[in-house]
């Protein structure tokens, strides 16, 4: 009796083997230097920081004014009448409240006007780093201030390289995002 064949085995898969990559690492916290940065971010946060600059300012001035209120109240509290202690006291807190309620709003302001800003410029970063690592035939792009890197030799490191072709090419005056 013949036994039916074995069937032949399929040759195992190869898979090629993977091309040694080109890696590379970038700083992303560089990007908002004031001196060595991208240009359009430091407009932009220029733009944020001087939208919001009276309205720190009245905080100050009210936090200040609050600052006096108590002081006053400690030195008058065992002098003066007690009915006038105590609406100074109530007229200090209602400021306290009142500064506790604008800090929160012009916190969400700040949060939502910096978001519409640099949303929008922090994708046009992105899609430049992805254009500049693939131009530079880089495989593989680690930003140090997002993944912790014991470490990596300075031959790596685009940071600097990729600001300076950045700001060339997206220049500050010509790319400065609008205010709204």
């Amino acid at each position: 009796q013949t036994r039916p064949a074995a069937p032949t085995a399929a040759p195992p898969q190869t898979r090629p083997s993977a091309a040694p990559g080109n890696i590379a690492v970038i700083d992303s916290s560089a990007f908002s230097d004031d001196k060595n940065g991208i240009a359009r971010v430091m407009v932009a946060m220029r733009q944020i920081e001087a939208k919001f600059q009276p309205l720190r300012n009245e905080l100050r001035g009210m936090r200040d004014r609050l600052t006096t209120m108590r002081a006053d109240l400690q030195k008058k509290q065992g002098i003066q009448d007690p009915k006038m202690t105590a609406q100074q006291s109530d007229a200090a807190d209602q400021l306290d409240l009142q500064i506790k309620r604008k800090a929160e709003d012009a916190q969400a302001s700040y949060q939502k006007e910096s978001l519409a800003l640099l949303d929008p410029l922090q994708k046009d970063i992105a899609d430049a780093l992805t254009a500049y690592a693939q131009a530079k035939g880089i495989s593989l792009l680690i930003d140090l201030n997002r993944v912790p890197v014991i470490y990596a030799a300075n031959n790596l490191d685009i940071t600097k390289e990729f600001i300076a072709e950045y700001n060339r090419t997206h220049p500050a005056a010509a790319g400065a995002p609008a205010r709204p």
